[in-house]
């Protein structure tokens, strides 16, 4: 049985973590360049949540203030070999938890369409009007959580 533990990261040497799962299960498996893949938002003052098996890096997701009240959350993703294990959803939660101790009320996030109905079980609803648009590679919808 694995023994996940997570790991909140702000400091660089953790963030090396999340940066590495984003290699793996995105830049190879999608082969999204490395460029599109890591953007503004990566480093200081983004915070990460890095899911570990027994110390090495399997899932992550990222998130950053874009309101007084409102984070985004993105970049959700979660090795290959780890799937189907709901870790991407207790990822998430882990991130959720951050949230609320900063004191944030409110999480959006660009969801692939594809993957719609994970958020919608945890709770994320899409934004009225919200259409499908082009983010890089992915078709993506608007999603939004009040906390």
């Amino acid at each position: 049985m694995k023994k996940i533990t997570f790991l909140r990261a702000e400091e660089e040497w953790s963030r090396a973590g999340a940066y590495s799962v984003r290699v793996e299960g995105m830049n190879r498996v999608h082969h999204i360049p490395l460029r599109e893949e890591f953007d503004e938002h990566d480093g200081d003052g983004t915070r990460y949540i890095v899911a570990l098996d027994d110390g090495y890096p399997v899932g992550t997701c990222r998130f950053y203030e874009t309101a007084n009240d409102t984070v985004t959350l993105g970049r959700v993703v979660v090795l290959p070999e780890y799937r189907g294990e709901k870790l991407g959803s207790r990822v998430v939660k882990e991130a959720e938890n951050w949230i609320k101790e900063l004191g944030y009320s409110r999480i959006v996030i660009d969801s692939r369409v594809e993957v719609v109905p994970f958020y919608v079980k945890l709770g994320y609803n899409m934004e009225a009007g919200a259409e499908a648009e082009m983010n890089g590679v992915f078709e993506c919808v608007k999603m939004t959580k009040t906390l």
